[in-house]
């Protein structure tokens, strides 16, 4: 399984490096990069809006108006890194914004930050389960969790090859791995498949550690958020 020397991270800083420097204003480099952000962890923030009985079109309108409200660093200005997790801040500053802000806004901002990403909206529909009784916040933290799993497999995807044969072992209990399927797949010994596999997983629990740290104000938090999000995913 080939994996390139030297793994080139989207951010070379923590998201809250970007955020805080997107927030001074005049950094072309960071608004892009809070921008591409937005895109990989937009459909948490449509699926909460949604929840609270917002319909497709105005949850969409209200995702929109909210990113290009801070894209321009109106919503920026009073950011403080110490808060901690990003994903904290964002559903905080949605919240702010629905409250204050949208009523006065979304007529003007409507497709406003659709010239900066490329979004489906309608993929973000299949994860709402009109059934499911949990409350909007507790969904956001679980929605927030498969979004930052997905991105990481798809960086991987696009990074390593023939990655996307190899993905379906990762979740697979080690107890209970086919190596018999893996041997005939690639053509191993059952020795290089085991070994195939382990460097797998350390590369994926590295790259995870890497992205949640990302999230987050300081590294020392990087154990206590896994554990929360792994939380919001079993729960």
């Amino acid at each position: 399984m080939s994996v390139p020397g030297n793994h080139q991270s989207l951010f070379v800083t923590t998201r809250w490096t970007v955020v805080c420097d997107a927030a001074r204003g005049g950094d072309t480099d960071a608004a892009e990069a809070l921008g591409s952000l937005f895109g990989a962890y937009w459909q948490p923030l449509y699926r909460y809006a949604r929840r609270l009985g917002r319909t497709a079109e105005d949850a969409e309108d209200l995702v929109q108006g909210f990113f290009a409200h801070l894209l321009e660093n109106a919503g920026l200005r009073l950011v403080d890194r110490g808060k901690g997790r990003f994903r904290a801040f964002l559903l905080g500053a949605l919240k702010n914004y629905m409250a204050n802000e949208w009523q006065r806004e979304h007529r003007q901002k409507r497709g406003g930050f659709a010239t900066h990403l490329s979004i489906d909206w309608r993929s973000a529909e299949t994860g709402i389960d009109p059934a499911d009784t949990r409350s909007p916040d507790r969904l956001y933290d679980r929605d927030w969790a498969v979004a930052l799993l997905d991105k990481v497999l798809d960086d991987m995807s696009r990074e390593e090859v023939d990655f996307e044969r190899w993905k379906p072992f990762l979740s697979i209990s080690s107890a209970q791995l086919p190596y018999g399927e893996i041997v005939a797949q690639f053509g191993l010994s059952e020795g290089a498949a085991r070994v195939a596999v382990h460097r797998l997983r350390k590369r994926y629990r590295h790259r995870l550690r890497e992205e949640i740290a990302r999230t987050l104000a300081g590294d020392g938090e990087v154990e206590e958020e896994m554990r929360a999000l792994f939380a919001a995913l079993a729960g």
